[in-house]
């Protein structure tokens, strides 16, 4: 949908799409952290429960924050659903921002947003939620980046799918 005309740069993003993208960006940006993790430290599980508990501590606050940092359910299921609405709602403005631009455009685009979505949450975010700066790293900054590429990359493929089957329709 334009904003102001057909030549519009700026357009609304294709909502379900967009939603899809944060989620499958969400995906992979997790297991490509995961990845990470098992190459280059020797962390893991640990640092995935630790950053559970970060991500829970923002909807159930800090008393889920001590040690040890060990697998429990309730926080499992907060850290998700956090992680997938934070995954969705950055997809939707993501998709903003790259409607109107090709494939190898929308992936620079979408490896720009993740460096600026790994400033505002690991930078901007700790004032409200301190906690987050232990998780300042190359692995973290990578892991925004893959988000970022990926959710470009599957919004542009399933955006321009609609819209051939938009055109495709009799009307």
């Amino acid at each position: 949908m334009d904003i102001v005309d057909r030549k519009a740069v700026f357009r609304l993003p294709d909502a379900r799409p967009a939603v899809l993208a944060g989620i499958a960006a969400g995906v992979v940006s997790t297991v490509a952290q995961v990845a990470l993790w098992l190459v280059f430290t020797d962390a893991f599980p640990d640092i995935l429960f630790r950053d559970a508990r970060f991500a829970a501590a923002t909807v159930l606050g800090r008393g889920v924050l001590p040690p040890p940092a060990s697998f429990d359910l309730v926080v499992t299921l907060a850290a998700t659903v956090v992680h997938f609405a934070l995954s969705i709602a950055y997809g939707l403005v993501l998709a903003t921002g790259i409607g109107s631009l090709g494939l190898g455009a929308s992936v620079v685009a979408g490896a720009a947003f993740g460096i600026a979505l790994f400033i505002v949450n690991m930078y901007g975010f700790t004032a409200v939620f301190p906690w987050f700066a232990a998780a300042r790293d190359a692995i973290t900054l990578a892991a925004h980046v893959v988000f970022g590429v990926s959710a470009a990359a599957v919004y542009h493929a399933l955006s321009a799918r609609r819209r051939l089957r938009i055109k495709e329709k009799p009307g």
